[in-house]
């Protein structure tokens, strides 16, 4: 279970920007279609979501603020 929590954590904040990032322009230049497109994105963000969530409970249980 710890490392699942660490894998997210990780995911989340190594690979948030380039999710975002190329989420955002493909959905500029391309018009959802496949439904296969549409759960992969929504499967993206989530996971970024929960490493973010994650990441911020741990860092209010710190006393000090340091990571």
């Amino acid at each position: 279970m710890k490392f699942i929590k660490f894998l997210l954590v990780w995911i989340s904040q190594n690979l948030a920007i380039p999710f975002w990032m190329v989420g955002h322009f493909h959905l500029m230049t391309n018009v959802y279609q496949d439904i296969h497109e549409i759960v992969a994105s929504l499967g993206m963000n989530i996971l970024v979501g929960i490493g973010f969530w994650i990441n911020w409970i741990e860092h209010k249980n710190n006393k000090d603020g340091s990571n």
